[in-house]
């Protein structure tokens, strides 16, 4: 039961901050960095259990580390941000929450929806290429589905 009271809050919150994203380009610190402190502390404390402490940790830094290399060797080429450091911060607590070994999924989700969803985005919006789109609405995707997976996997 208080698993499903931690999804819950994990997926309205990433409900929350997709819509926040897609509107101002922004995932703000106050709903990411809650959301890593309880994805750390619940493991620490074996509250949810999704996966171990040390595993939860691991994932938080992978989940940050990844995608801040990712920015600055983008920027070393080109000479500005390729990704924002919110949508770091929003993999990093995905990581805390669901341990290091979820976040390929979660990457393999949100880039499979981001291609489709920023090519529908940039139609839309009649902008190239070379335009930014949000990214962290799909992180957040391949949060809900890699969470919806993790709960009712030993049902299907």
């Amino acid at each position: 039961m208080i698993d499903l009271f931690f999804a819950g809050i994990l997926i309205i919150v990433l409900i929350i901050l997709s819509l926040i994203d897609f509107k101002t380009f922004l995932l703000p610190d106050y709903l990411t960095l809650p959301l890593l402190l309880l994805g750390l502390i619940g493991n620490g404390f074996a509250w949810i259990e999704w996966t171990s402490p040390l595993a939860s940790g691991i994932g938080a830094a992978i989940g940050w580390g990844s995608i801040n290399i990712l920015n600055r060797t983008y920027r070393y080429i080109k000479g500005v941000d390729g990704i924002g450091m919110g949508d770091a911060k929003l993999l990093a607590a995905l990581g805390a929450f669901l341990g290091w070994e979820a976040l390929p999924f979660i990457l393999i989700i949100a880039s499979c929806s981001g291609l489709v969803g920023g090519f529908i985005w940039l139609k839309i919006h009649q902008q190239d290429h070379t335009q930014a789109f949000p990214f962290g609405p799909f992180i957040a995707l391949g949060g809900i589905i890699t969470v919806l997976w993790t709960l009712f996997k030993p049902i299907i």
